[in-house]
């Protein structure tokens, strides 16, 4: 289970990196959910990947809240009292008081992990190599 949490945070991480590549800054990271609620060895991963402190969000129901902040910020500054949903969220969201940040001694393992991930991803997904394409031919007869 534990490689399935690695390889889904090396995907993460390559998304980070594309933003800032693209000059989008991501200064913070927050997960929501019932599973970052209950793996805390989850989320110290992800942590350890993107070489980031990552707070929890402190609700089972990320989806309704998330739901009820954006509508809340989409009706009326004069009903809501509301400018826009960043301020809804920080009124209405919770974190919880944990948060996690980087193990270094892990941080520099991952690093070395990642780069062979990003060598995979380019080989079997880039057209490096095109083993995957010639997959979906044969897969389509």
């Amino acid at each position: 289970m534990e490689r399935y949490i690695e390889a889904t945070a090396f995907g993460t991480s390559a998304i980070i990196e594309q933003f800032q590549y693209h000059n989008v800054e991501v200064n913070e990271l927050y997960v929501a959910g019932g599973i970052p609620l209950k793996n805390s060895m989850l989320v110290q991963i992800y942590s350890d990947v993107c070489d980031m402190e990552i707070k929890v969000i402190d609700t089972n129901q990320s989806g309704a809240l998330g739901s009820a902040i954006l509508g809340t910020a989409a009706d009326n500054k004069k009903i809501t009292g509301y400018e826009n949903a960043n301020e809804v969220a920080r009124n209405l969201g919770k974190i919880k008081n944990e948060t996690f940040k980087p193990i270094k001694e892990n941080v520099i393992i991952y690093n070395n992990l990642y780069k062979e991930y990003l060598n995979l991803h380019n080989y079997f997904g880039k057209g490096t190599n095109n083993i995957m394409k010639r997959l979906k031919q044969i897969k389509a007869g």
